[in-house]
């Protein structure tokens, strides 16, 4: 009797995109659909395990470096894998979402790499995932251009030997894709992500002498770095290429994860290429670990909290020091700010603060960092062209003067700044006009001249939560309450229809928007991510 035919992955309420075809191709579905039937069992048990892990940290309130994996770290003679030619020189990557114009932009910036974006600067509507992967495989086909309607200009690739390498991030484990299921249930959307842009795009950055490189998201522990490099194996073998053709960049933005960062390359050694600081969902995550942990671990606004700050200080020249031992690159945090058309001074300012922050992180030993404009691609490089001349990294400064202990990680109360008014109102501020734009479809939103994605959204409600529950008293005077909250939170939609307009106000989703912050701000039950809520409300 012969084995049933394997299930087929269905495209479940999803309206038909324009050149749709050429990425939902049958082939690369049968893909996604093996890949879900593979490693989605263990990705469920990993998200099980998260939880697990949460339930003992509230418990104890403290976090330390795994006994079980010891060896690993005083295994001196383990490295990564040898960094492919595209990949030695990240001095400065530019981040975005992977819409037409953002692609050409992004590729013609100026920077070593582009972070093309399905994550936190991509809200996951149906037309977002399925088009993203279009202008990848058109822009490495040459048969992507935009014309903006707006203005008329038009965009166009420079030539290859100028453009940034893609270094593409899947969603995190945690987001389903509720547009592609087997036998009716949704395939993970890192496993959606990932799988189409591989099959259909491995071969092709071969051929020009680059590679498929991913930064991972969210991650956890190194057991979920170690499913991502069962992953890479099946995929290479599928496909034909050679095994250690991938290359991963893990983004350390979970405390957990702090506590795994060689651990983390050594799961993946033979595809790993560098850990990233990633500052915003580091802090968002400190919240939702430590929520419950007392006044110790309570954060003070989110804009005080620099990469100054000890605890973050700890983090990130453990991250180096991790980095540089193992023979990885070590990428710094982002810079965030937009440019203001109408306000050099503000200008003026905010450069400096960025060539300062780019200034560091290339004396700390960083072989690269982040910027979310192109207009910030200059600054960045020039920190790093000071200090890395001709050489294309600093991976011999192995930072053996860096000594951090477990609780060093966590001294949020060594930091000096406390929560203010001002900051409760920046946070509601942020947090409902960040989810009304990622409700119709943007990931990757320019607030108050600084370019905030999920993770700004998430400690921000992360925030608004932990104040409410540790019953801070801010520097008016003021206890924060939920009642505090909803009176900020009406202040902010009356101002911002006041702003905008009745008309406008009333084409958005403004009150949608005010009415899920407020929910995951003040429910009891914590929401892990508040993107979980938010995709049931997603249209598209």
């Amino acid at each position: 009797m012969s084995a049933p035919a394997p299930s087929t992955l269905a495209i479940v309420d999803a309206e038909p995109l324009p050149g749709q075809e050429e990425v939902l191709t049958d082939a690369a579905l049968a893909f996604v659909a093996e890949l879900h039937r593979r490693f989605t069992p263990r990705r469920d048990e990993l998200l099980a395990r998260r939880a697990e892990r949460r339930a003992e940290i509230a418990r104890t309130s403290t976090l330390d470096f795994l006994p079980e994996t010891a060896a690993v770290r005083a295994d001196d003679s383990w490295k990564v894998a040898p960094a492919p030619a595209a990949l030695q020189d990240r001095r400065v990557e530019i981040t975005g979402p992977t819409d037409r114009k953002m692609t050409i932009n992004a590729l013609n910036s100026g920077a070593k790499v582009w972070l093309a974006d399905f994550e936190d600067a991509s809200a996951p509507t149906w037309e977002n995932v399925v088009l993203g992967q279009l202008n990848l495989s058109s822009a490495y086909t040459r048969t992507i251009d935009f014309t903006d309607e707006r203005t008329g200009k038009s965009y166009a690739l420079r030539p290859d030997a100028e453009l940034a390498t893609v270094v593409m991030r899947p969603r995190g484990w945690h987001l389903d894709e509720r547009h592609l299921q087997v036998d009716g249930r949704p395939v993970p959307g890192a496993l959606v992500d990932f799988g189409l842009y591989f099959f259909h795009n491995a071969q092709r950055l071969l051929d020009l002498g680059k590679g498929p490189y991913f930064y991972l998201p969210k991650t956890e522990s190194h057991l979920e770095a170690r499913l991502w490099n069962e992953v890479f194996v099946f995929a290479q073998d599928y496909v034909g290429i050679p095994q250690g053709t991938v290359r991963a960049t893990v983004l350390i933005e979970t405390i957990t994860a702090a506590y795994e960062m060689e651990e983390i390359l050594y799961e993946l050694r033979d595809h790993a290429s560098g850990l990233n600081a990633g500052r915003w969902d580091y802090l968002f995550s400190i919240v939702k670990n430590f929520r419950d942990g007392g006044a110790k671990f309570v954060l003070p606004d989110r804009n005080a909290v620099t990469m100054t700050a000890p605890f973050m200080r700890a983090y990130t020249e453990l991250l180096v020091r991790t980095c540089h031992k193992r023979g990885a690159h070590a990428i710094g945090g982002m810079a965030a700010f937009i440019p203001s058309r109408r306000d050099a001074e503000v200008n003026k300012v905010a450069f400096e603060k960025v060539r300062a922050d780019k200034d560091r992180e290339a004396g700390d030993g960083f072989d690269g960092s982040w910027v979310a404009h192109p207009d910030l691609v200059p600054i960045a490089m020039e920190s790093f062209d000071k200090v890395l001349g001709d050489k294309p990294n600093q991976k011999d400064r192995l930072r053996e003067d860096v000594d951090v202990k477990a609780a060093d990680l966590i001294a949020i109360d060594s930091l000096d700044a406390k929560p203010t008014y001002a900051g409760l109102v920046n946070a509601v501020q942020v947090g409902i006009r960040y989810i009304e734009a990622w409700l119709r479809g943007l990931g990757a939103v320019a607030i108050f001249n600084l370019m905030e994605d999920a993770a700004t959204a998430e400690i921000s409600r992360s925030q608004i939560w932990q104040w409410i529950n540790a019953e801070v008293v801010l520097d008016n005077g003021e206890q924060v309450t939920a009642d505090l909250a909803r009176k900020v939170a009406a202040e902010e939609l009356a101002n911002i229809r006041a702003e905008i307009g009745d008309e406008a106000f009333a084409a958005g989703n403004w009150q949608q928007a005010h009415d899920l912050l407020l929910t995951v701000s003040l429910d009891e039950d914590y929401a892990d991510f508040l993107t979980l809520p938010a995709y049931e409300q997603l249209k598209g």
